[in-house]
């Protein structure tokens, strides 16, 4: 295969917000978020994700403006600030201006993100929130499920990408359903595509099934990991994990290659 045609790698985007939250049940500063940023960042990670929430029960705005301090260093290195865009992500995006906002329609005491944007009911309310990040110079992309017909909506509000929301997928690995989740997710990485969106994925994404997904799902230029990330760290460390998610997505992208 010569190099035009070897398929493009998904970049690993890694969400510290599980290390904040572990540091905020002390008041001793540690773990420190920073420095498992930069030791992610050592061992090959792409790029860090944070998710702050109103409530600031895990990342905080000192962390957010620190990390990005830190991503200044980091030449080529994405800096994804996830959020939703009316609570309070707009302001973060103004002051620190990162490689990527992502829109997450969550609440403010929802326990994880649980569902994608709804087109065309919150198409209004997203535009002109799109249109700013974009004069900002930030990359946006909307958390989406894998609805093939949304997609072209999303196009239309002005969004870079979606991010495909996988719990589904990943609640289904290993079942009779497998199978047919890959295939929404494919699905909806064409339709993707084919409206002139990059396609982001993430949630409960984790080293049993991420390869699977990576060879699976065209055009896939980023996932972000989190809670499995941070877990597996605990026992791995966090250069070894980063390099295993890592080898992961090569496997993936190796066999997507070949197929």
């Amino acid at each position: 295969m010569n190099r035009s045609s070897a398929p493009q790698r998904t970049a690993l985007s890694v969400n510290v917000n599980k290390v904040a939250l572990l540091r905020n049940t002390r008041h001793l500063g540690i773990p420190s978020v920073l420095r498992a940023a930069q030791i992610c960042l050592e061992a090959g990670a792409q790029g860090i994700t944070v998710h702050p929430r109103p409530d600031g029960r895990h990342i905080r705005a000192d962390d957010v403006h620190e990390l990005a301090q830190l991503l200044t260093a980091w030449a080529g290195r994405e800096y994804n600030i996830e959020g939703n865009p009316s609570h309070n992500l707009m302001e973060f995006i103004r002051q620190v201006r990162p490689s990527q906002a992502t829109f997450v329609p969550d609440s403010e005491d929802q326990f994880t993100s649980d569902h994608g944007w709804s087109f065309p009911q919150d198409a209004e309310r997203l535009a002109p929130l799109v249109a700013e990040c974009r004069q900002l110079g930030v990359r946006v992309s909307l958390f989406m499920d894998p609805v093939p017909a949304a997609m072209a909506a999303v196009r239309a509000v002005g969004a870079d990408r979606v991010e495909l929301y996988t719990e589904p997928y990943a609640a289904a690995w290993g079942t009779p359903q497998q199978g047919a989740e890959l295939e929404r997710y494919r699905a909806a990485a064409e339709a993707a595509l084919a409206a002139g969106l990059g396609v982001n994925a993430g949630h409960d994404l984790n080293r049993d099934n991420l390869a699977a997904f990576v060879r699976t799902v065209p055009g896939l230029l980023e996932v972000s990991i989190g809670h499995a990330l941070i877990a597996d760290a605990l026992e791995l460390g966090y250069q070894a994990t980063v390099q295993a998610y890592l080898a992961c997505i090569a496997s993936g992208t190796a066999l997507r290659g070949g197929s």
